[in-house]
């Protein structure tokens, strides 16, 4: 106890010494000069001039204490960074976060010079810590990591409502599309495509693997350096998962980027135009000449569609045509077929009158029977038909009687006796053909 109260007695003695006796004789010293010089002091302050440097003075400092706040205040502005990354720290292999906001706006408050440094600042972003978080929902606070203290700022948004899942693997096939393909040349085409794998992992929450439909390759042509016949190879191809919709499914893949092989050919096939005239020549006309710029084309593109197509059908409108006449014609392509040789064609039609030749007993064929069934004429008139023929007599005088035809659809009969009508055709197509006789009787019975 004693000691205790030595250490208690030496801080008195301390503040006694160093603090209580200064300023009572401080005091004691004000004292006694205002009563030695009170009257001398009065009339000091009681002078006019006195006062006015007084009244200048404390004006002064009046006006520095409040220039000094006023500044504070007034240079007090504000600047808003926009999209500021958000960086959430998490075990990414084993969860997947939804619902946090990838970006989120910062408004810093402080002094000019203090926003531009903040401003300026490499590590000025925006975090969030999620670690020992499990799956479920959670509300987190957003945190901005600035350096420089003297900054206020607000966030937004503060705050986010997260769902935690976790992650899941799947293996999937992967498939591809071509992007741009109408951007290569038109006498190119992709054969065969050859990814440099065939299946990829996704990962994700259980839910959104569910809604994945495909995952694929996109090959974009543009990417493509003057591509020409031959074998190319792509690398750094993106990888996209869609769901049944068509609609990209948010989930990760594994890997994210593939190579592609491509073998491109030019597959072309040279076809002769056709030419088909189309209406009604004017009364007593007919077509002695048809003449082309051109006789052959050449068209590009799958060989496939290339193998079906012998000739190039090309339509010449002479509905009431009197007189011979030349067209330019542009030639469309077949379907399937991406470019042509020629893109027009000049047709020259020469007109003549009109004559009349009879072929006789030319033989009817029947066509489309139904499985089972076959026919026969009615009587042997109906076996053969006399056609009449009628073009150019120059065009008849040269008529091959072997390239006409006369035909019975009987696609849509059955078993019992019909009369059918006849068709007739032949390969030139300068002359007019038709039956003497329209129709024919005929039989059909099954066969046993």
């Amino acid at each position: 106890m004693k000691k205790i109260c030595d250490f208690f007695k030496r801080i008195l003695l301390f503040f006694d010494k160093w603090l209580i006796t200064p300023i009572t004789k401080g005091i004691l010293t004000i004292t006694d000069f205002t009563k030695n010089h009170g009257r001398g002091l009065e009339v000091f302050l009681n002078k006019k001039q006195t006062l006015i440097v007084l009244s200048l003075v404390l004006a002064f400092a009046m006006f520095l204490f409040v220039d000094q706040n006023s500044n504070t205040i007034v240079n007090r502005q504000a600047e808003i960074l926009y999209n500021r990354p958000v960086v959430a720290e998490y075990n990414a292999e084993a969860y997947v976060i939804e619902g946090l906001p990838t970006t989120a706006d910062i408004t810093l408050i402080g002094g000019r010079s203090q926003l531009y440094l903040a401003s300026q600042y490499p590590n000025s972003g925006v975090s969030v810590d999620l670690t020992g978080l499990k799956p479920g929902s959670h509300k987190v606070t957003l945190k901005y990591n600035q350096g420089i203290s003297s900054i206020d700022y607000k966030i937004d948004p503060s705050t986010a409502t997260i769902v935690i899942y976790e992650k899941v693997p799947e293996t999937r096939e992967l498939d591809y599309d071509i992007l741009h393909q109408d951007h290569l040349d038109k006498k190119l085409v992709i054969d065969t495509v050859d990814l440099s794998r065939n299946d990829v992992i996704i990962k994700g929450a259980e839910y959104k693997l569910k809604e994945v439909a495909v995952v694929k390759a996109l090959i974009d042509i543009d990417n493509l350096n003057n591509p020409s016949e031959g074998t190319l190879t792509m690398s750094e191809i993106p990888l996209i998962a869609y769901d049944s919709k068509g609609q990209p499914v948010d989930v990760e893949i594994v890997p994210n980027k593939v190579e592609a092989s491509m073998k491109i050919s030019s597959p072309s096939k040279e076809v002769e135009l056709e030419i088909i005239p189309k209406g009604e020549l004017a009364f007593g006309k007919s077509i002695k000449e048809i003449t082309t710029s051109i006789d052959k084309v050449t068209l590009y593109g799958d060989q496939k569609v290339l193998n079906n197509i012998d000739k190039l059908p090309v339509e010449v409108d002479v509905k009431d045509l009197a007189e011979s006449k030349e067209y330019n014609i542009n030639l469309t392509k077949p379907s399937g077929v991406r470019d042509i040789s020629s893109k027009t064609v000049n047709v020259h039609v020469v007109i003549d009158d009109v004559t009349t030749k009879e072929i006789q007993n030319v033989g009817i064929t029947p066509l489309n029977l139904g499985p089972g069934l076959s026919a026969q004429a009615g009587s042997k008139e109906d076996s053969q038909v006399t056609v009449i023929v009628k073009g150019s007599s120059d065009v008849i005088a040269n008529l091959d009687e072997s390239t006409i035809t006369a035909t019975v659809d009987l696609s849509n009969y059955g078993e019992g006796e019909y009369d059918v009508e006849i068709q007739v055709t032949g390969t030139d197509v300068r002359l007019n053909y038709e039956p003497k006789t329209k129709k024919v009787h005929v039989r059909i019975y099954k066969t046993s």
